[in-house]
């Protein structure tokens, strides 16, 4: 069983364009999980895994039986099954009780993995996680109530309600603020707004907003 530790970090087979940003944030209390074919960016950056899961239709097995030599947990599960290698591996991460959560390699590639991963991280399974899709470009994550993003001025940050309207949107650190209104799924008007400021504030009433922050400092803001 995997012990635990503050942050975990899920490796997932997607794409993964700056992977440098990522790796200068993992530290040795970080429970770091395979998820299948993401063990090569584990294993590329020369980490050790706590857990390899999925059902290893994409890893190396060399890798495979070179960590297992090793001792590190495997959960293998059959190709045929009802959840995704990265959904198996966000319901073992909730074994660690972690503080946050972050999943990288979970876009690009398949389109439809990308959106699957997307509407996974908005589950109710997962609403007490800190939870983001992050790749050292952008971070995906879900805002239930509200949210402050640190970045940079110039940041783009796109607000996008899922599961019908989200009302009572306020910003604050927005070029285009938004005060006490209403987006819905409809429309388009969340899309590609920047940060005036080194930090933004986002607070909602009700609904569940995707945020989408491009070019960040991976020193955020909690979510309440």
């Amino acid at each position: 069983m995997i012990n635990n530790k503050k942050k975990v970090v899920l490796f997932a087979n997607g794409d993964f364009p700056q992977p440098e940003k990522i790796q200068s944030q993992i530290s040795g209390q970080d429970v770091l999980i395979a998820v299948d074919g993401g063990l090569k960016y584990i294993t590329g950056s020369n980490l050790t895994p706590d857990l390899i899961i999925g059902d290893l239709d994409s890893a190396d097995p060399k890798d495979i039986e070179k960590f297992q030599k090793r001792g590190v947990e495997i959960r293998k599960f059959p190709v045929e099954k009802n959840e995704t290698d990265l959904e198996l591996a966000l319901l073992a991460s909730l074994e660690t009780q972690p503080d946050e959560v972050w999943v990288v390699g979970a876009l690009g590639k398949r389109i439809d993995q990308t959106l699957g991963n997307i509407f996974l991280i908005a589950s109710p399974k997962f609403a007490s996680l800190d939870l983001k899709l992050i790749d050292g470009v952008q971070e995906i994550f879900m805002i239930r109530s509200s949210r402050t993003i640190k970045g940079k001025t110039g940041d783009r940050v796109s607000l996008l309600p899922l599961n019908g309207p989200v009302t009572g949107i306020n910003t604050h650190g927005l070029y285009y603020p938004l005060e006490n209104e209403t987006l819905a799924p409809h429309q388009t008007r969340g899309i590609s707004n920047k940060m005036t400021q080194s930090e933004a504030n986002i607070t909602i009433r009700e609904g569940l907003l995707l945020c989408i922050h491009e070019t960040f400092d991976f020193n955020e803001g909690d979510q309440e």
